[in-house]
């Protein structure tokens, strides 16, 4: 399966793009890591086989699978662990039963990779059975200490904490009032400590629903823009499963929290989300040549006069204006930086339409309600973005991410929340931030005028569009470099034989077009090219008698012919006048064209 790149974090918060510039609000922290536990469950229930599906345990082990690749890709410094519960082995420093860490927490590798491939092939899951077994007399309490055990003796810093369960028992200890009491009490005690606990339900065997108000609603831990009656339908399939790993893989982090002020006296707090930043392949690392120990690069600044290495205190920054150097002090540069407070400010509202695209200068961000700036924020937020949809306006406003960032002018295009079949969010409320040009970036192109295409030609386009119209997903379309770069470098370190291919979504599909448009593109060409037009063929060149003709008009030649200077054009001009003109000559010596001309222009 291959790792998707474009589902991941960004690989470096706060780096410099391509112009040098570093990208606004990205937050300069990077020394917590984050931890993840796919904690799966492993009771028969979870190995019955539905039909080509399979069991909804190897679609577990599979996505696991994904993600630890997914892992390596985009973040390798934080940390994954596996726990297996509802076994009948059990491993764990505790002792506790029925409660097997396959995996400890570690930064992804290829050895996890292998020791999880080793279970999805042929005869893996028999060997899970030999090895590990099932159990069903487990503690979901002690499942839950031993991951917590296993955040707490970690030695690295840890940053967020998460749980991802997997499972199809909605009722895991029925009957059983003590084990519920005390699975809820630790999972409270877990949400205390920072340890978010993410349930990823499937189908039971039999198609019986999976009710989340049995058991779980009070183990899982219900992020603040849900409630348990919006959480997903039970995946049914291995593709609903992967994309809802994907979707709680990562944490959630905001670039900037602001307050967005409508008036003097009047603010809520929001945070600002990136959705899409450009993908690029890792960095490189210099390493020494005898040693292969990675070396760190250091700059220093020298006095290009006396050879002396200088301090930061002693550079100074300089603007020429005028023919001076005017030199600045670096609290100075810093101050001249500020010109107000960040946050954003309500300028006006504008109809959506005024929104046009050409306006894009870089990707939208997003805007969300954060209580945690200004209490009672959501209440506020949800009543602006219900009038602007209903009003189909946008709120124009003034936005300045960080004290020393410049002020822009923004557009918040407002987007209401919606589910797809399965009961998952699509599309979140909220709204976008565009970003909009000033009137220094704008530019002003003159198009020379080119020939019109007539009606008949255009409605034939227009017919070629329709049958070539699709539902564009960029989620289905990976960069193939991007994949071609990592699939090499897994194929390197899982010592395989040769990297996985890569399909090119980006080609087009040339049997497709061919069997839905080809007969209307063939139309198309007969009535927009000339009769005889090879497309790619490079124009003939043209004769000088061809190229003289085109600069001998009527006017001339019958000039010439009462002036009786035919003669001195070339018989190929006079002969291409006479087919132009519709004249017969009497011969195809030259005298005898010049004579029809003649006659042509009723010259005595």
């Amino acid at each position: 399966m291959a790792a998707a790149p474009q589902w991941s974090y960004e690989r470096a918060w706060g780096e410099e793009d391509e112009e040098g510039e570093q990208d606004d609000a990205q937050p300069r922290w990077t020394s917590l890591r984050d931890s993840l536990i796919f904690l799966i469950d492993c009771s028969a229930s979870m190995f019955k086989e539905d039909g080509e599906e399979g069991s909804a345990f190897h679609h577990c082990i599979k996505c696991v699978h994904s993600a630890i690749r997914n892992k390596i890709i985009s973040n390798d410094r934080d940390l994954v662990g596996v726990v297996f519960f509802a076994t009948d082995k059990h491993k764990n420093p505790s002792d506790f039963k029925h409660v097997y860490i396959f995996q400890d927490l570690d930064v992804p590798g290829a050895q996890m990779i292998l020791e999880l491939e080793e279970i999805f092939e042929e005869d893996g899951v028999e060997r899970f059975e030999e090895e590990f077994g099932h159990g069903t007399n487990f503690s979901l309490s002690e499942v839950l200490w031993n991951c917590s055990n296993m955040f707490s003796t970690c030695t690295q810093k840890l940053g967020h904490k998460r749980l991802l369960l997997f499972t199809n028992n909605d009722d895991p200890h029925a009957g059983n009032v003590n084990l519920q009491r005390q699975a809820k009490t630790k999972a409270k005690d877990l949400e205390e400590l920072g340890i978010n606990t993410e349930l990823l339900h499937m189908n039971k065997p039999g198609g019986e629903p999976f009710d989340i108000t049995k058991f779980y609603q009070d183990i899982i831990v219900i992020p603040e823009d849900e409630d348990v009656s919006c959480l997903p339908d039970p995946a049914a399939k291995f593709e609903e499963l992967l994309e809802r790993v994907r979707f709680k893989e990562h944490k959630k982090r905001t670039l900037a929290r602001v307050p967005l002020s409508l008036g003097e006296g009047l603010e809520f707090g929001v945070g600002i989300y990136t959705q899409v930043r450009e993908t690029y392949k890792g960095k490189k690392v210099k390493l020494d040549a005898r040693t292969n120990q990675e070396v760190r690069t250091i700059t220093k600044t020298v006095d290009s006069e006396t050879g002396k290495f200088l301090m930061p205190s002693d550079v100074k920054k300089v603007q020429t204006w005028g023919g001076r150097d005017i030199a600045f002090e670096n609290d100075e540069i810093v101050e001249m930086k500020v010109f107000d407070k960040p946050g954003l400010v309500l300028m006006g509202f504008k109809p959506r339409t005024s929104l046009k695209p050409y306006f894009h200068i870089r990707p939208a961000q997003f805007l969300y309600p954060d209580e945690s700036v200004i209490s009672g924020s959501t209440r506020l937020f949800s009543a602006l973005l219900q009038r602007c949809l209903a009003r189909d306006v946008v709120p124009i406003c003034r936005y300045i991410p960080r004290k020393n960032s410049p002020p822009k002018f923004v557009a918040l295009l407002p987007q209401k929340e919606e589910f797809d079949d399965n009961n998952m969010q699509a599309t979140a409320a909220g709204f976008h931030v565009v970003f909009l040009p000033f009137a220094d970036d704008l530019r002003k192109l003159n198009f020379e005028d080119t020939p019109r295409a007539k009606q008949d030609q255009v409605d034939k386009a227009k017919e070629i569009v329709n049958k070539l119209k699709f539902k564009y997903d960029p989620m289905s379309f990976e960069n193939p470099v991007i994949q071609q770069h990592y699939r090499n470098l897994e194929a390197l370190a899982l010592d395989r034989d040769a990297p996985e291919e890569v399909f090119d979504f980006t080609q087009p599909d040339k049997e497709r077009i061919d069997r839905r448009a080809g007969q209307l593109v063939e139309e198309f060409k007969d009535i927009v090219f000339p009769e005889g037009y090879t497309p790619g063929a490079k124009p003939k060149r043209k004769t000088a008698a061809a190229a003289a003709a085109e600069q001998v008009t009527e006017v001339d030649i019958k000039r010439m012919a009462h002036a009786g200077t035919l003669g001195k054009l070339t018989v190929p001009v006079l002969k291409d006048f006479c087919k132009q003109a519709g004249i017969k000559a009497a011969g195809s010596k030259k005298q005898d064209v010049i004579d029809a001309i003649a006659e042509h222009f009723q010259v005595e």
